[in-house]
């Protein structure tokens, strides 16, 4: 995993700790944007250290990265804060673009478990399900993008817009689906399969 991360000019390691207050240590020493938490840590498990971080050390983000795929690891891990949650078997894939989302502000979930974290609600009664509702080109593009983990001012870079015109586009989007939060987007673009190529 270092040698992955060290390999980017964006990605700075600050430091590698094998026990739950290795990683306190590590945090209070460096300050990190970012803390790539395993579950399975001894002494203190990712669970408790993720609520311990989300306490005492606000700014730091948390990925999850662990072999557990089950959503009684997933929930709870989010639940305590988590912004992303990465299984190992895909980090070599993954694990630079899930840290990169997770700095811009996003949220970053495995393809491999989205659907069973975040299951689709039945047609009838989803947000946003209704055959009527049509969304411009420019409103699908951004509601995708915000799907995917990006950040307000990473979608304006990619569609070469104004933050404030993708605000608007989101907004326009979110009163036409009835969607509300990100995890509402998020299960709409499971449900619309946008997801599927990550």
């Amino acid at each position: 995993m270092k040698a992955l991360l060290d390999g980017m000019e964006d990605i700075t390691v600050v430091g590698e700790a094998t026990t739950g207050p290795g990683v306190l240590k590590i945090l209070r020493e460096t300050g990190p944007d970012i803390a790539v938490l395993d579950i399975s840590l001894p002494e203190i498990n990712g669970l408790k250290l993720a609520e311990m971080i989300a306490v005492d050390f606000t700014e730091v983000k948390i990925l999850a990265l662990t072999v557990h795929e089950d959503r009684a690891y997933v929930r709870p891990m989010l639940k305590a804060g988590a912004k992303g949650y990465l299984l190992k078997r895909s980090a070599a894939d993954e694990l630079v673009r899930a840290i990169r989302a997770i700095a811009g502000g996003g949220v970053y979930l495995d393809p491999a478990i989205a659907e069973t974290v975040i299951p689709s609600a039945p047609a009838d009664h989803a947000p946003g399900s209704s055959q009527l509702v049509e969304l411009s080109q420019r409103e699908t593009e951004v509601l995708q993008m915000i799907s995917r983990g990006l950040s307000n001012k990473e979608i304006a870079g990619r569609l070469d817009i104004s933050v404030k015109t993708v605000e608007t586009h989101k907004a326009r989007a979110l009163e036409k689906t009835g969607l509300r939060t990100r995890a509402d987007i998020v299960r709409y673009g499971v449900a619309h399969r946008w997801l599927d190529d990550l």
